[in-house]
């Protein structure tokens, strides 16, 4: 007992370790290409996506999906994905991490 004890116990250690996540990350880094750790959501629509929507892009939390919703109603919808730099707390660099998930079309019974 003792022995299948000990060999879970150092199994536990040797998944968890912090050293296997350094290794996953070093093995990502090596490839180019970032460890997925959940599916990327489908493209989000900047005009028509729900709070929920907007929150499930990396990076955006409660209060931005907010400000996201009030732009948009603000001046009408969005024009360009880059207009999403217009809302504050979306800069640069958070916008380049988002714009393979977001488009903007017109939203029904708008821009003629």
């Amino acid at each position: 007992m003792k022995t299948i004890l000990a060999v879970a116990a150092a199994l536990v250690l040797t998944v968890f370790s912090p050293s296997s996540f350094a290794q996953t990350a070093a093995a990502s880094a090596q490839s180019g290409k970032p460890a997925k750790t959940t599916p990327a959501p489908a493209s989000v629509n900047l005009n028509t996506a729900t709070a929920t929507e907007l929150e499930a892009l990396p990076g955006v939390g409660l209060a931005t999906a907010a400000r996201i919703i009030e732009y948009r109603q603000k001046v009408g919808g969005f024009k360009k994905i880059e207009d999403l730099m217009n809302v504050k707390g979306i800069g640069e660099k958070m916008f380049l991490n988002l714009k393979p998930l977001i488009v903007v079309t017109a939203a029904k019974g708008t821009w003629s």
